[in-house]
Parts: C-alpha cells; structure tokens; sequence
C-alpha cells in the first residue's frame, strides 16, 4: 500500500471536513466551496499546514497564544502533571495546581494596589477568590451571577441590572449574549436574553464628526471630546437606573470584537470612579485584553483600576488549554457564604473546573512572562508596530488604524474623506487577509477591519515581517475591482 501524499492527504481532509465539521463564526456555504487551510503542526511564531506551508500566526490562534507554539516550558509542565492526574472534580475535593494557580492569579492582581499607588490613588479591596471556569464566555456568565447573587444575599433583590457599553463582546452564551448583544450575532437569540442597560462607548473612529477626519483616532482633541461626552452619558444611565444597577460590565481599554475599539485615555478611569462613587460593583472583562497584550499583565494597571469582578481567560494557560478564572473581593464571595439551610451557596460549576492540566499549564505561563518580561516585549513590539502602521497614512483605503499594546485594527474604506464604507457584500475584508496568506500571514476581519493580534512574546523579526506583508498585502490590493 503507497503511502498518502501530502496533496492527497489535504484533500481527504479536506472532504471530510466539508462532511462533517461546522465551524464557529463561518459563513459555511462559501466555506464549503474553498480549499481549506488545514494546520497540522507549529513550531515557534508560525503555523504549519498538511502540505508543510508555514504561517506566521497574526491572530494568536484566536487572541490566546501568548509565547508561540511549543513552547518547552510549557510542554513540560503538562507533561509532568500527567504524570500525576490530568483532571479530578473540585466538587467537594482540592487540587494541588489549582491552590497554587489561584494563590499566582491573586498576587498578580496586587499590581493593580500597586499601580494606584503610583497614582496616589487609596487601595481598594483586593481579589483574593478565585472561581475557575474553562472558556471567556464562563468567566463572564459567572461574574453576572455574583454581582446579582451579591446584591440579593445582601437585601437587595431589586439590583439586578447590568450596565453594559455598546459593542460589548462577551461571549456567546446566554447571559454573555444579553450583556453584548449584537444584531448581526444574536438577533434569532433575542427572546432568550435578559435585559441589559446599555451606555455609550467612546468610538472615536466612528462618532459623527469622524467623518471628515482623516485618521481620527490619532486626533486627540476629538478623542477627549468622545470621552467625556460618553461618561457625561453614563453620569445620566447611573442616576436614571440607580435603584436597580447590580453591577457595571467593561472591557478595559479595547474592545475586541467591536473592531479593536481603543477607548480614549482617562474612560475607563471615568467609569471606575463613578461606580466607586456610587458603591456600584464593577465587572472587567479582561478575558481579551489581559496578559500583557496592551503592555501591561492587566489592562486595567493602565489607569489604576481595581475591579471588585475581574474575568480571566484566554490568554492564562498561554494559549494551550482551556481554562479561565474569574476573580473577586473578599465582600462579594462571604454574601454567598451562610448556614446550608439558608441556601446562599453558588451553585456553579463545571465538569472540567480547575482542571489540572490547564492550570499547570498557567502555571508555567506566569513563570515564562515574568522570567521573560513578556509584557516589556509588547511594548517594544507595540512600539514597532505603531511604526509601521505610519505607512499606511496616505493609503486612500485606510480610513483608520487603531491600536492598543499590539491590539490592532486597521478599517479598510471605499474613501477617507467623507469615510465612505466599502460595499460589505465585496467582503474586501476577507479578500485581503486571504491575500495575505499566500505570503505566509493568517490573519482575520471583523467586517472590512483587519485585525492584527500577534503573540505577546513574538521575536521582533518575526512581527517585523508580518507587518511588512500586511503593508504589502494592502498597498497591492486592488481595491476598484468590483464585488464577488
């Protein structure tokens, strides 16, 4: 019997995944009509598909690899915890690297403390428990049950309000769905969400007098004037609503799937002072935005700000294994804390809560960002990128290029001025990452926004050529051709 080819190989899987799999966030009739990229292997900064063509990975495998793709240290350590017990419940028992992690994640949240000394702003209650889960959209469903337990275990029923900000992402389940609801995502769910309050975001790049800015984004006159427009609007959602708000829901500093939405400096400093104010629980969603991606561990060490709710994800176990953690004050977790009878007990969990080789997975990942400075490398690299990006300036197709650590998004136009939108049924977002990776480049759209979202610890050469194929890729694209 011959051995298979490599093309015969990709294309008997390729059939049976046409067959058999439907992939998330795909429009599946045009996917059934390509030739799939099928990965079979990675090494480094780079995928590797079944005919041995490399890729560097622009999108960290979905905003979650942090050091690159076999990483020793990593391997290792889910090796060796294999070698002990790859998962048991946390159901009435402990487990060894679950203690340890969530020991790690509250220490690591002290430098949140720390980053308000340095402002000369007082301590506030740290996030001393830890409640695992195993995906960013449990984190953020967990969070939205303590905050309503909370205020219902402390007399106050009536609190069962989320305020949220337009173009929240959160995740796809349920209650995720409710407080980031989407049109285009959501509408056939609607019936099954519960009623969110939402405020306005700071999108700089599309407030009304964007349109005839060139790069607005980079205009800092516009962004201060979309920030305190914003909390001034949120001033009014918080009083109008202040008998009813059981918590306020943020994703600090980016929104992801909004279109790397950076909000202006300040905002979410804004937000975190009237929810102070008003002794108002604040939930962040940093599921997206932490480990080191906008150039600190937590996005919220930016501005000094210390949630009472704090949604961990994606990025914890490096990218290899799902897991995710969402962190509380001492105040939210003893509410839930009560004789049986009195029923105060979360009752929440998962099969896979805590599972051991994810958490030693965490485990080795904290070790590598702190043994590496992982987040002084994104600065550096946030720094190169912000560098390239300058030459796409006078592009007449890039009506804008948002960025925040090496979170960035990139809005393809029909014309800068007025910022006129290309005609979506072109999908000339997908067309142009698809013409990127013949040149060795995975990266994906949001619409006609490319979205670039490297690894945190990508080697500086490697980001140096994936920015030169995107600036490629865009300056060749021939954006006049009419749609497909």
């Amino acid at each position: 019997m011959h051995p298979m080819t490599a093309e015969s190989r990709t294309s008997r899987l390729a059939q049976l995944d046409h067959a058999h799999v439907w992939h998330p966030f795909t429009p599946m009739k045009q996917w059934r009509q390509a030739e799939p990229t099928i990965i079979d292997a990675a090494e480094g900064d780079e995928l590797i598909d079944t005919q041995g063509r490399r890729y560097i990975d622009g999108v960290s495998s979905l905003w979650c690899n942090m050091h690159g793709h076999r990483v020793p240290e990593i391997d290792a350590a889910i090796r060796a915890q294999l070698d002990r017990v790859a998962h048991s419940t946390m159901l009435g028992l402990a487990s060894t690297p679950s203690i340890e992690l969530a020991a790690r994640l509250v220490d690591a949240g002290k430098r949140l403390n720390a980053a308000r000394k340095q402002r000369d702003l007082p301590p506030r209650d740290p996030l001393n428990k830890v409640f695992y889960s195993d995906a960013g959209a449990t984190a953020t469903e967990l969070a939205i049950k303590m905050a309503v337990g909370y205020q219902h275990h402390t007399g106050q029923p009536e609190r069962k309000t989320i305020i949220a900000f337009s173009g929240a992402y959160h995740g796809d389940t349920v209650g995720a769905m409710s407080v980031g609801y989407s049109e285009t995502f959501h509408r056939p769910f609607e019936s099954l969400t519960f009623r969110t309050v939402f405020a306005p975001a700071p999108d700089v790049t599309n407030a009304p007098e964007a349109k005839e800015i060139d790069w607005p984004w980079h205009d800092e006159s516009l962004r201060m004037m979309v920030r305190d427009r914003c909390l001034a609007q949120l001033d009014e959602i918080l009083d109008h609503h202040a008998d009813s708000i059981a918590a306020v829901m943020i994703e600090p500093l980016v929104q992801g799937a909004a279109g790397i939405v950076t909000h202006p400096e300040g905002f979410l400093a804004g937000v975190a002072q009237r929810c102070e104010r008003r002794r108002i629980p604040l939930i962040a969603d940093e599921v997206a935005v932490g480990f080191c991606r906008t150039g600190t561990l937590f996005a919220c060490e930016r501005e000094g700000v210390v949630p009472d709710i704090l949604c961990l994800a994606k990025g914890i176990s490096g990218g290899y294994l799902p897991l995710a953690a969402t962190l509380c004050t001492d105040e939210i977790e003893q509410a839930f804390c009560g004789e049986p009878w009195e029923h105060k007990t979360l009752y929440h969990g998962h099969t896979y809560t805590g599972n051991a080789l994810g958490c030693a997975a965490a485990l080795a990942n904290l070790d590598l960002i702190e043994q590496r400075d992982t987040c002084a490398n994104v600065q550096r690299n946030a720094a190169s990128m912000s560098r390239a990006l300058e030459q796409l300036r006078d592009h007449p197709n890039v009506g804008d290029a948002r960025q925040c650590g090496v979170m960035v998004g990139i809005d393809l136009v029909a014309s800068r001025r007025p910022r006129t939108p290309l005609n979506p049924r072109a999908r000339t977002g997908h067309a142009v990452c698809a013409a990127a990776r013949p040149r060795g480049l995975i990266i994906r759209p949001l619409g006609d926004t490319l979205i670039l979202n490297p690894m945190p610890g990508m080697k500086a050469d490697t980001l140096e050529r994936m920015m030169r194929i995107v600036i490629d890729t865009i300056r060749d694209f021939d954006f006049a051709a009419p749609a497909g």
